[in-house]
C-alpha cells in the first residue's frame, strides 16, 4: 500500500456525488441562520452610511473632503486602486490556474470571481465620486455627439474607464458562464415554484448533455485567454496614473510589475479572509481545507516577496538616479511626517509574509486569518502612501501641506466596505459558493474516498 505524502486530498470526508450536491446546496435550501442576518444588518448599516455620504459629497462638492490645493489626491483615489487590486485574485485563480490546470482552484474559484465583481463594482464609485459632477459622468465614453466634446485618449484616467470596464464585463461573464451548470441543478433541487421558474430562467435551458458540456468547456476556455491578460493589462494601467506623470515618487517604469503582483498579493489575503469565515459557518471545511489555504499562502509569499523586492528596487533608482527631487521623496516616505504609514507598510507587507515559510503558520487558519487582514492593511496603506507622501511636499517648501481625511471620506470608504460584503453575503444564499460541477471533476483524482489508501482496503 502507498499513500502520497505529497498530496493530500482536495475533498476529505469519502463524499459521493449526490452528497457533493446537497452539502454545496444546502445554504441556498436552507434557512439563513442568526449569524447570516447579523452580518447583513450590520453591513446594511455601513452601506447605507456611505450612501449618506456620497449624497453629501455629490450634494456639498468635493470641498466636503480633506483635499487641498497641494494634494488633490487622497483617499478617494487611495481606495479606489485598493479596490481594484482587491478584485485581482479572482481573475488570477479563474483564468491563469485554470489554464495551467491546476485543480486546487475548483473550491475557491467560484467566491473569488464574485468577489472580483464586487470590489469592481466599489472601485468604481470613487472616480465617479471624485469628478465632482457626476451626472456628467458619460463624458468619459466616446460616443457620437452633436456637443463637439470627444475624450481625450491622451489622458490615463480614459484609460482607467476602458480597462475596468473591460475587466468587469469578461468577469462578469466568466462567472456567469460558469455559474450555469450549477445553477441548472439548484433548479432542479428546489421546491418553490418561483425559484424554479427564476433558476430556469437564469440556467438559459441547460440540460446538462453532452453539446452542453461540450459548448461550456470551450466558452471556458476562450473566456480564461481573454482574461489572463487582463490580470496584468488591467492594474498596469492603473499603474499608468502614477508612472506617466512627472511627479517624483511616481514616474517610474516599475509601476507595472509592481501594481501587478501588489494587486494579486491583496486579492489572495482578501480570499482568504472570506474563505477562513465562509468554510466555517456554511460547514464547507471538507471542500476548502487547509491545503487549499496552504496553496493560497504560498501564492501571498511569491507575490508578498516580489512587492518587497519593488520597494527596495525603487530606494535604489532613486539613489542611483541622482536626481535630489526623487531622492528626497523617498527620504520623505520613511522619515517625514508620514514615517509612521511607512513603518506600517514595509511591516504588513514586506516583513509579515515571510512568516509564511513556516510550514506550521502557513497551515495554521487563525494565524492566516490574521495575517491577511494585516497584508490588506498594509496594501491599503501602500496606496495612501504612493499618493498622499508623493503629493504633500512639492517643489516650493511655501506649498508644502497635510493631509487627513474628513469624517465624509471615511463614511464612504466605510459604505465601500457595506457595499463588498453585503454582495458577498447575498451572493452566499443565492448561488452556490463553491462550484459544484467543477469539485466532480477532481474527485476521483483527488478525493480522499479514491485515494491509493481506500482502493487497497
Amino acid at each position: 500500500m502507498y499513500v502520497s505524502p505529497i498530496r493530500e486530498p482536495l475533498i476529505t470526508g469519502k463524499k459521493m456525488y449526490k452528497k457533493i450536491t446537497d452539502e454545496i446546496s444546502a445554504p441556498i435550501e436552507g434557512k439563513a441562520g442568526k449569524a447570516w442576518y447579523a452580518g447583513i444588518a450590520i453591513t446594511l448599516s455601513a452601506l447605507f452610511f456611505g450612501l449618506a455620504m456620497m449624497g453629501w459629497t455629490i450634494w456639498q462638492g468635493i470641498g466636503t473632503w480633506g483635499l487641498n490645493k497641494t494634494i488633490g489626491w487622497g483617499w478617494g483615489i487611495t481606495n479606489f486602486v485598493w479596490w481594484v487590486g482587491i478584485g485581482h485574485a479572482g481573475t488570477f485563480i479563474s483564468a491563469i490556474l485554470l489554464l495551467f490546470r491546476q485543480k486546487w482552484r475548483t473550491s475557491i474559484n467560484r467566491s473569488a470571481e464574485a468577489m472580483t465583481l464586487f470590489a469592481v463594482m466599489c472601485a468604481g464609485l470613487f472616480p465617479l465620486i471624485h469628478m465632482g459632477r457626476p451626472l456628467l459622468a458619460f463624458f468619459v465614453f466616446p460616443y457620437p455627439n452633436t456637443r463637439g466634446l470627444w475624450v481625450n485618449f491622451n489622458s490615463p484616467l480614459l484609460w482607467d474607464v476602458f480597462a475596468i470596464s473591460t475587466y468587469f464585463s469578461v468577469s462578469l461573464l466568466f462567472w456567469y458562464v460558469g455559474l450555469i451548470p450549477d445553477i441548472g441543478t439548484i433548479r432542479d433541487k428546489v421546491k418553490s415554484k418561483f425559484k424554479k421558474a427564476v433558476y430556469g430562467f437564469l440556467s438559459f435551458g441547460w440540460t446538462g448533455s453532452a453539446r452542453h458540456w461540450s459548448r461550456h468547456e470551450t466558452m471556458s476556455l476562450v473566456l480564461a485567454g481573454l482574461a489572463a491578460p487582463l490580470v496584468l493589462s488591467v492594474h498596469s494601467i492603473v499603474s499608468a496614473d502614477f508612472a506617466t506623470s512627472i511627479i517624483p515618487g511616481w514616474h517610474t517604469t516599475i509601476f507595472p510589475p509592481y501594481f501587478v503582483s501588489g494587486a494579486i498579493f491583496s486579492g489572495f489575503a482578501m480570499v482568504l479572509t472570506l474563505l477562513v469565515i465562509t468554510r466555517k459557518v456554511l460547514n464547507l471545511e471538507s471542500y476548502i481545507t487547509v491545503g487549499h489555504v496552504e496553496s493560497m499562502n504560498k501564492i501571498i509569499i511569491a507575490t508578498g516577496s516580489i512587492v518587497g523586492i519593488a520597494y527596495i528596487t525603487e530606494l535604489f533608482i532613486a539613489w542611483y538616479s541622482g536626481v535630489e527631487y526623487e531622492q528626497y521623496a523617498f527620504l520623505n516616505r520613511a522619515t517625514g511626517p508620514y514615517w509612521w504609514a511607512y513603518a506600517i507598510m514595509m511591516t504588513c507587507n514586506v516583513i509579515s509574509p515571510q512568516l509564511l515559510w513556516f510550514k506550521k503558520l502557513r497551515r495554521n487558519l487563525a494565524f492566516t486569518f490574521v495575517l491577511s487582514i494585516f497584508i490588506n492593511i498594509g496594501m491599503w496603506f501602500e496606496r495612501f502612501v504612493i499618493i498622499v507622501t508623493s503629493l504633500h511636499r512639492d517643489y516650493l517648501p511655501s506649498s508644502w501641506s497635510m493631509y487627513s481625511p474628513t469624517v465624509v471620506e471615511v463614511g464612504i470608504f466605510i459604505g465601500t466596505l457595506g457595499l463588498f460584503f453585503t454582495c458577498f453575503l447575498l451572493f452566499i444564499r443565492v448561488f452556490p459558493v463553491i462550484a459544484i460541477a467543477e469539485v466532480k471533476t477532481v474527485m476521483k483524482s483527488s478525493g480522499e474516498k479514491f485515494t491509493n489508501k481506500d482502493k487497497n482496503e
